[in-house]
């Protein structure tokens, strides 16, 4: 959300819907939850819909007319839109692109070239890493599928000690790093810094990922001892194109954004003015939506160009990167609805007053409310709005830096034990060819391994900054 639709709704802030008790609140709270996993785990309902009605459900457990229910419920899914939404579609333009133009199968070649049988499983976990910066999970889940299997049957690997690697990049950064929808949502809830949640993101990434991919894939590879599967080997997108974009311009795009934005959080550390011409600048090219666009517009030459993309094919690419968003918009917009009520409802004081009086630290409390309700509906993204609604009242007192960890409790929260109620499970269990016991044994606690690893290194880092 940008400083002025924060000062905006400061300014005017949304009536209260209901001054219930701790105990009618609690109980609202744990029905419109309810309601939502009951839709989308029994009656398959998607999650806007079940979001939706299990925001009304709420404001009516806990006793609020309807009208201030929908109000505020408008009212959170059009900030969390606002907020959000365009960095969301720049993001689906630049993996688009960086996907049609053979970006990114010249990142992947290049990397495996230089990569020996031993360094394999690190090869593709830097490949999914880097590739997973601008991408949607199951996007990159759909685009590192090919190279997974074409790489574990070349070389006779087992598909654990190649899989693994791979997912946990992707999963990585899906749960921790911006401008992935989760912790943006989570950045906007809160009011974090993006810049900072970036850089500490990074921080506590590159240590999960070393343990959830080449280190468990060791270990997944004993439990669950599989080849690839010949069915399942498509075709990879560029393979129709007579070139491709360069590695180096390749790479630059894809970090472009990124390093736009740690710069700006650099420059408000080094030089901490508001006023200061040079900050002003970065306050400008490092935010997230500059940022993106600028990857975008420099991937359309980098990417798009040396492909032999016309202007006609440019923007084709464009329309069908924006397509497959529109139910994640509408997702992440109505879990911003939800987070409305929760809070207009006083769920969040409530959460606040009850743990003064607990010894559990904020963080902890944050990964263990992303925990349940990630167990209870399978999904990350409503895991990650949903725990950051109840929980932005504790970043009140916060400083900057524990605010962006609260983000990446939060996030690490998300991904815990990935089962038979999340669609990610059911994706890696069919490209791989597993049974649902072995991707338990694999995928599962491959997620269970980031979130814990995860969360603890946040934990960690708050008693060290």
């Amino acid at each position: 959300m940008t400083r002025l639709s924060v000062e905006m709704l400061a300014a005017d802030p949304v009536e209260p819907i209901t001054s219930a008790g701790h105990a009618q609140l609690g109980i609202a709270v744990l029905a419109g939850i309810a309601v939502i996993v009951l839709l989308i785990t029994k009656f398959k309902m998607h999650a806007f819909l079940a979001l939706t009605i299990g925001s009304l459900a709420l404001g009516a457990f806990a006793g609020a007319p309807l009208d201030k229910v929908i109000t505020s419920f408008s009212t959170g899914l059009g900030s969390t839109v606002a907020g959000v939404g365009v960095l969301i579609a720049l993001g689906a333009i630049l993996g688009k692109l960086l996907a049609d133009s053979g970006g990114a199968d010249q990142i992947v070649d290049t990397i495996l070239a230089k990569a020996s049988p031993r360094s394999m499983p690190w090869a593709m976990v830097l490949i999914a890493s880097v590739i997973g910066l601008p991408l949607f999970f199951e996007v990159g889940i759909v685009l590192l599928i090919p190279v997974v299997l074409m790489v574990a049957k070349r070389g006779n690997y087992s598909l654990m000690r190649i899989g693994v690697p791979a997912l946990a990049g992707l999963s990585v950064m899906h749960a921790l790093i911006p401008p992935h929808p989760g912790p943006l949502v989570a950045v906007d809830a809160v009011k974090a810094n993006l810049g900072l949640t970036l850089a500490l993101g990074v921080l506590v990434a590159i240590p999960t990922v070393i343990i959830a991919g080449p280190l468990f894939s060791k270990v997944a590879a004993r439990w669950v001892d599989v080849q690839a599967p010949e069915r399942m080997l498509p075709a990879r997108p560029s393979e129709d194109l007579t070139n491709r974009p360069g590695f180096g311009a390749t790479l630059a795009t894809i970090l472009l954004p990124v390093m736009l934005m740690l710069s700006k959080a650099l420059v408000d550390i080094i030089i901490d003015d508001p006023a200061h011409t040079v900050q002003r600048v970065f306050d400008v090219i490092g935010s997230p939506l500059i940022a993106l666009l600028a990857a975008v517009i420099v991937g359309m030459f980098t990417l798009g160009r040396p492909a032999g993309f016309t202007k006609d094919r440019l923007s084709t690419t464009v329309e069908k990167g924006l397509m497959p968003i529109a139910g994640i918009l509408l997702i992440v917009g109505a879990g911003g609805g939800f987070k409305q009520t929760l809070i207009d409802s006083g769920v969040g004081q409530m959460i606040l007053d009850i743990s003064k009086d607990w010894s559990i630290p904020a963080l902890l409390l944050a990964w263990l409310i992303a925990v349940a309700i990630r167990l209870a509906t399978g999904s990350a993204t409503v895991a990650t709005i949903s725990a950051a609604g109840l929980v932005a009242p504790l970043a009140a007192d916060m400083s900057t830096t524990h605010t962006a960890l609260l983000v990446l409790a939060i996030g690490s929260g998300s991904v815990f034990f990935s089962h038979v109620n999340d669609a990610g499970f059911w994706l890696v269990k069919e490209y791989f060819g597993l049974s649902v016991g072995q991707t338990l044994k694999t995928w599962s606690v491959m997620e269970t391994i980031i979130s814990v690893v995860g969360g603890g290194l946040v934990l960690l880092l708050s008693l060290i900054i």
